[in-house]
């Protein structure tokens, strides 16, 4: 137990000025980053590790974190990439049979300074009125002008590409499942076959998203972002996988170019997150900065009387009316009436703005993955079918 006379202060100073004084948590010193929030009550581990936060200052609106520690088996990458993390109260002393460490630990191992004792929901209802901004936490700077100083020389999220920074350098194969103990589909829903090859390109994947590739019997094979069109189609895909990522979508020019050449292979294509984007914009639609963006587990999307309930982190979304007359909108946020989810009407290509896989999150969409193994078989048996009539 930590006596509070011992917990050093700690600063949060956003772009605008505003100055919220707290205590320190996690690792000592300073991070700079776009200050966002999130609203899931569960999941804090699989949030900052997921990469799609990379460059960001998490705010957890639900009033406390910490209370289940951490462990190793819920993490979404090799590790946890937020540059700083924000909350109402830190529990210090968690209890759950699958804690391994504490938060606070955990964040010290990792170099990522944190912030506990302030506002959360007043700090939320300044990123909602002004937008997601820049700003700062240190426990080593105290002084609010000269750390607004630093936040104010930070670029901005808007034109930044941050996929270089998590995705993959080495090609790699990935074959686990989801563990049994965390299964929830029916058994019987994706009929059996030989297994699919899936190329996912990597613009910042979670593990739990290859867990649902491969429960649903494919051979996944995960490649950098950079990865050129040619070299992808070498593996001889049944479909390709567009992952999540963070930054702005609009500046990552390689995975538009290479999606773009894609198309022309006649290959199923899924996209989520970043893939949803990095989609439309192939087809040549345009993407606009969102004021704070969709970060939660219980972001309601659907159209034509079905709702379903979503895990989603972003700060971008596309311009509806920039999609041309050959591209169907499938879902929309029922929050904000922004294109969620979209499928090209002739080409074999869909995509959705939200996380499927539930982790975190509900499970109403990982029928997405059955949808897309169902268009790989079912293109694959156009395929045959045309090779034998050519015979």
């Amino acid at each position: 137990m930590v006596a509070l006379a011992d917990v050093k202060p700690a600063l949060l100073v956003l772009a605008d000025g505003t100055v919220f004084r707290g205590r320190a948590f996690g690792a000592t010193g300073t991070a700079i980053g776009e200050v966002v929030f999130n609203t899931g009550m569960t999941g804090y581990q699989e949030v900052l590790t997921d990469p799609s936060y990379r460059g960001q200052i998490i705010t957890f609106t639900y009033p406390e974190l910490g209370n289940t520690g951490v462990n190793d088996e819920d993490e979404e990458s090799a590790q946890p990439h937020v540059r700083g993390v924000v909350a109402r109260n830190l529990c210090r002393t968690p209890s759950n049979w699958r804690m391994q460490r504490t938060l606070d630990a955990y964040l010290q191992e990792n170099s990522i300074p944190g912030i506990y004792g302030i506002d959360t929901r007043a700090l939320t209802r300044i990123l909602r009125s002004s937008g997601a901004m820049n700003g700062a936490i240190s426990n080593t700077v105290l002084d609010a002008d000269e750390l607004l100083r630093k936040v104010q020389a930070a670029p901005c999220m808007e034109g930044l590409n941050l996929v270089n920074e998590v995705t993959t350098k080495d090609i790699y194969e990935w074959s686990d499942p989801t563990d049994g103990i965390w299964e929830y589909r029916p058994t019987d829903a994706v009929g059996g076959g030989s297994p699919l090859t899936v190329v996912a390109i990597d613009f910042g994947v979670k593990r739990n998203i290859l867990r649902r590739l491969a429960s649903y019997g494919c051979r996944v094979i995960v490649v950098p972002a950079g990865t050129p069109p040619e070299d992808i189609l070498k593996y001889e895909p049944d479909g390709i996988f567009l992952s999540n990522g963070p930054g702005d979508p609009a500046v990552v020019g390689d995975g538009i170019a290479t999606t773009r050449a894609l198309l022309a292979a006649d290959k199923p294509i899924f996209g989520i997150c970043m893939g949803h984007q990095i989609v439309g914009l192939s087809l040549g639609g345009e993407t606009f900065k969102l004021k704070f963006g969709h970060r939660g587990l219980n972001q309601p999307c659907g159209l034509s009387q079905h709702v379903e309930i979503t895990s989603q982190n972003h700060g971008f979304a596309l311009r509806e009316e920039s999609l041309g007359p050959d591209v169907e909108i499938t879902h929309l946020n029922l929050n904000d009436r922004t294109v969620a989810g979209l499928r090209h009407k002739t080409l074999p290509i869909f995509s959705v703005q939200y996380h499927p896989e539930a982790s975190p999150g509900p499970h109403d969409a990982d029928y997405l993955f059955a949808q897309f193994v169902s268009m790989m078989r079912d293109r694959t048996a156009e395929n045959l079918s045309s090779s034998a009539t050519a015979r």
